[in-house]
């Protein structure tokens, strides 16, 4: 299934406003869907007999640099049964009043793998998974301060009284 094929697929079950193709300067193409109907389409795509994307790949999150207004949530989905990849991007604002990093719904209801890979995106980049079971750090200590793959993240002079070098 191409990636047009894919797009149509959900406009005609979500609407015409759930998703803009695109294509990155890599060549590498994807889909960005808005935060709001993130977990359906995703449901979808994977119980869907036409696609069945049954294995999540990876999530990452791109810090788009603080000046910039976004960061990217990045999902990498495969089908096993039919040798499909997709690429689902969406963006998020960097700053919404009242939330002190940015929020996306978690997809782990529907792929147990899900539940690892947002801890570590939340972990280093800052991104806040809600309705995740299990959201705490799973990279760095509990008490660390900052997400250490944004752009806007400073080095600790000292953790616990020990000097950090870098």
């Amino acid at each position: 299934m191409t990636l047009n094929e894919l797009k149509e697929l959900i406009e005609e079950r979500f609407g015409i406003a759930t998703v803009m193709p695109s294509a990155s300067p890599s060549g590498q193409n994807f889909l960005i869907i808005f935060k709001e109907r993130l977990v359906e389409v995703l449901q979808f795509l994977y119980s869907s007999d036409k696609t069945y994307f049954d294995f999540l790949s990876s999530i990452t999150g791109v810090d788009n640099e603080p000046t910039g207004a976004t960061i990217d949530v990045i999902y990498n989905l495969y089908s096993i049964p039919y040798d499909h990849h997709l690429m689902i991007k969406v963006e998020l604002r960097r700053n919404v009043e009242g939330e002190s990093i940015p929020e996306i719904p978690s997809v782990s209801s529907i792929w147990r793998t899900a539940d690892w890979l947002e801890r570590e995106t939340y972990d280093l980049v800052g991104i806040n998974f809600t309705n995740h079971p299990d959201m705490r750090r799973i990279l760095l200590p509990a008490d660390w301060e900052g997400h250490p793959l944004r752009k806007d993240y400073k080095n600790p002079d000292y953790y616990h009284g020990i000097k950090v070098e870098y």
